[in-house]
Parts: structure tokens; C-alpha cells; sequence
């Protein structure tokens, strides 16, 4: 397994659209979002280096966290967590790195986040719109059938410090994400041959 955040992970990911990065790929009234990140991808084919990553204090808090919040996880829902690395897709340049696996038909994400953060996604329900590209995106390339949302916030008391949502895969949802996915994989194909022949 190559473990998240290592090189051999990173290199595993180079060149594709990955499901933490399918609502850039969405992103069309946002045309800059979308095409830096398709301009990141070429940039790793061309180069065949992993573009350099981005990390904030937020970022740095979630890797710290991510345990602890998988074991809060596993100790309320008495759901074996299976870690993985990258799930390539079958056929197209994408994939996804789910937070864990569970069962044979299961899986899950977890965010760390802020504490007013966790409350207003508890008074809200559901979970937020923001990471459903990501959550069906795990859906649709794993073959799974449910993804547990789980958002962790230590700092709040125990009743309020974790929140799971169990998602369903949306087919229609799936089946629009695939379309958008490949449209964008096809002008990222299109973006390369046309630098990698420049000038020839």
C-alpha cells in the first residue's frame, strides 16, 4: 500500500484528476479553478514530477488529526477502518485516495475541522455540499455503495466532537461527475499533445 502523503503516493496520483480535486474539475463558473487545475496535471505529465503540494495550518491540522479522528470513528460505530492509498480508476487517468475502506461495501472520509465548523454542519444536517464531489467521486471509482462523512472537532465535548453521516451513492449525481471527469481528462489530453509538440 502506499501510504497517503508519501512519494510513492504522490507519484501514484501524478498526471491524474483525483476525487479531492473533482469539484475544481465542476468549477465551470469558476473557468480559472478549472484550468489551473488542468494546467497542474499536463505540467506533471510534461515534467513527469509531482507538482509541488499545498499546505496550510488547516491542512497540517487534518494529517495530525486523522488518526485520532479514524479511532473516535472506529470506537463509536465499531466499524473496522482499512487504510489505502490511490484507487485508480480502471480505464481513465483519475482515481481517489478514500480516508479508509470498510467492509467490502463501505468506506469513509474524514475532515477535521474548527469547531464552530462542527457545529454549524450538526445544526445543518446532512453533510456539506462542498465535499460532495469528493464523497460520490470515492463512490463511483471504489464501486462502493455507502461512504461514512465523519467529521472530527476535538476540541468540542465528547457528544459534539464527532459527526457521521452515512452518503448513498447518487447514480445520477455518478454518472453526470463521470461525464464532466472525462470531458475534462479529454482537454487535458488535448492541452499536453498540443505543448509536448510545440514547435516541432
Amino acid at each position: 500500500m502506499d501510504i497517503q502523503g508519501s512519494d510513492a503516493w504522490f507519484k501514484a496520483r501524478m498526471g491524474r484528476a483525483t476525487a479531492s480535486c473533482f469539484s475544481d474539475v465542476l468549477a465551470k463558473g469558476q473557468g480559472l479553478t478549472r484550468k489551473k487545475y488542468m494546467l497542474k496535471i499536463v505540467t506533471e505529465r510534461l515534467t513527469g514530477k509531482v507538482a509541488e503540494s499545498f499546505s496550510n495550518v488547516h491542512t497540517d491540522r487534518g494529517t495530525e488529526q486523522e488518526p485520532f479522528a479514524r479511532m473516535a470513528y472506529e470506537s463509536s460505530t465499531g466499524n473496522l477502518v482499512e487504510e489505502v492509498g490511490f484507487v485508480p480508476h480502471a480505464s481513465i487517468m483519475a482515481g481517489c485516495s478514500p480516508d479508509g475502506l470498510i467492509g467490502t461495501d463501505g468506506g469513509c472520509e474524514i475532515k477535521s475541522v474548527l469547531p464552530h465548523i462542527q457545529i454549524e454542519t450538526i445544526q445543518a444536517g446532512g453533510y456539506p455540499s462542498g465535499h460532495r464531489a469528493q464523497v460520490q467521486g470515492c463512490l463511483w471509482i471504489t464501486g462502493r455503495k455507502w461512504f461514512d462523512f465523519c467529521s472530527y472537532s476535538p476540541d468540542l465535548p465528547n457528544n459534539l466532537s464527532l459527526y457521521v453521516y452515512r452518503v448513498e451513492r447518487d447514480e445520477d449525481y455518478i454518472e453526470a461527475l463521470e461525464l464532466e471527469v472525462m470531458i475534462f481528462l479529454r482537454e487535458a489530453d488535448q492541452m499536453y499533445l498540443k505543448l509536448f509538440n510545440w514547435g516541432k
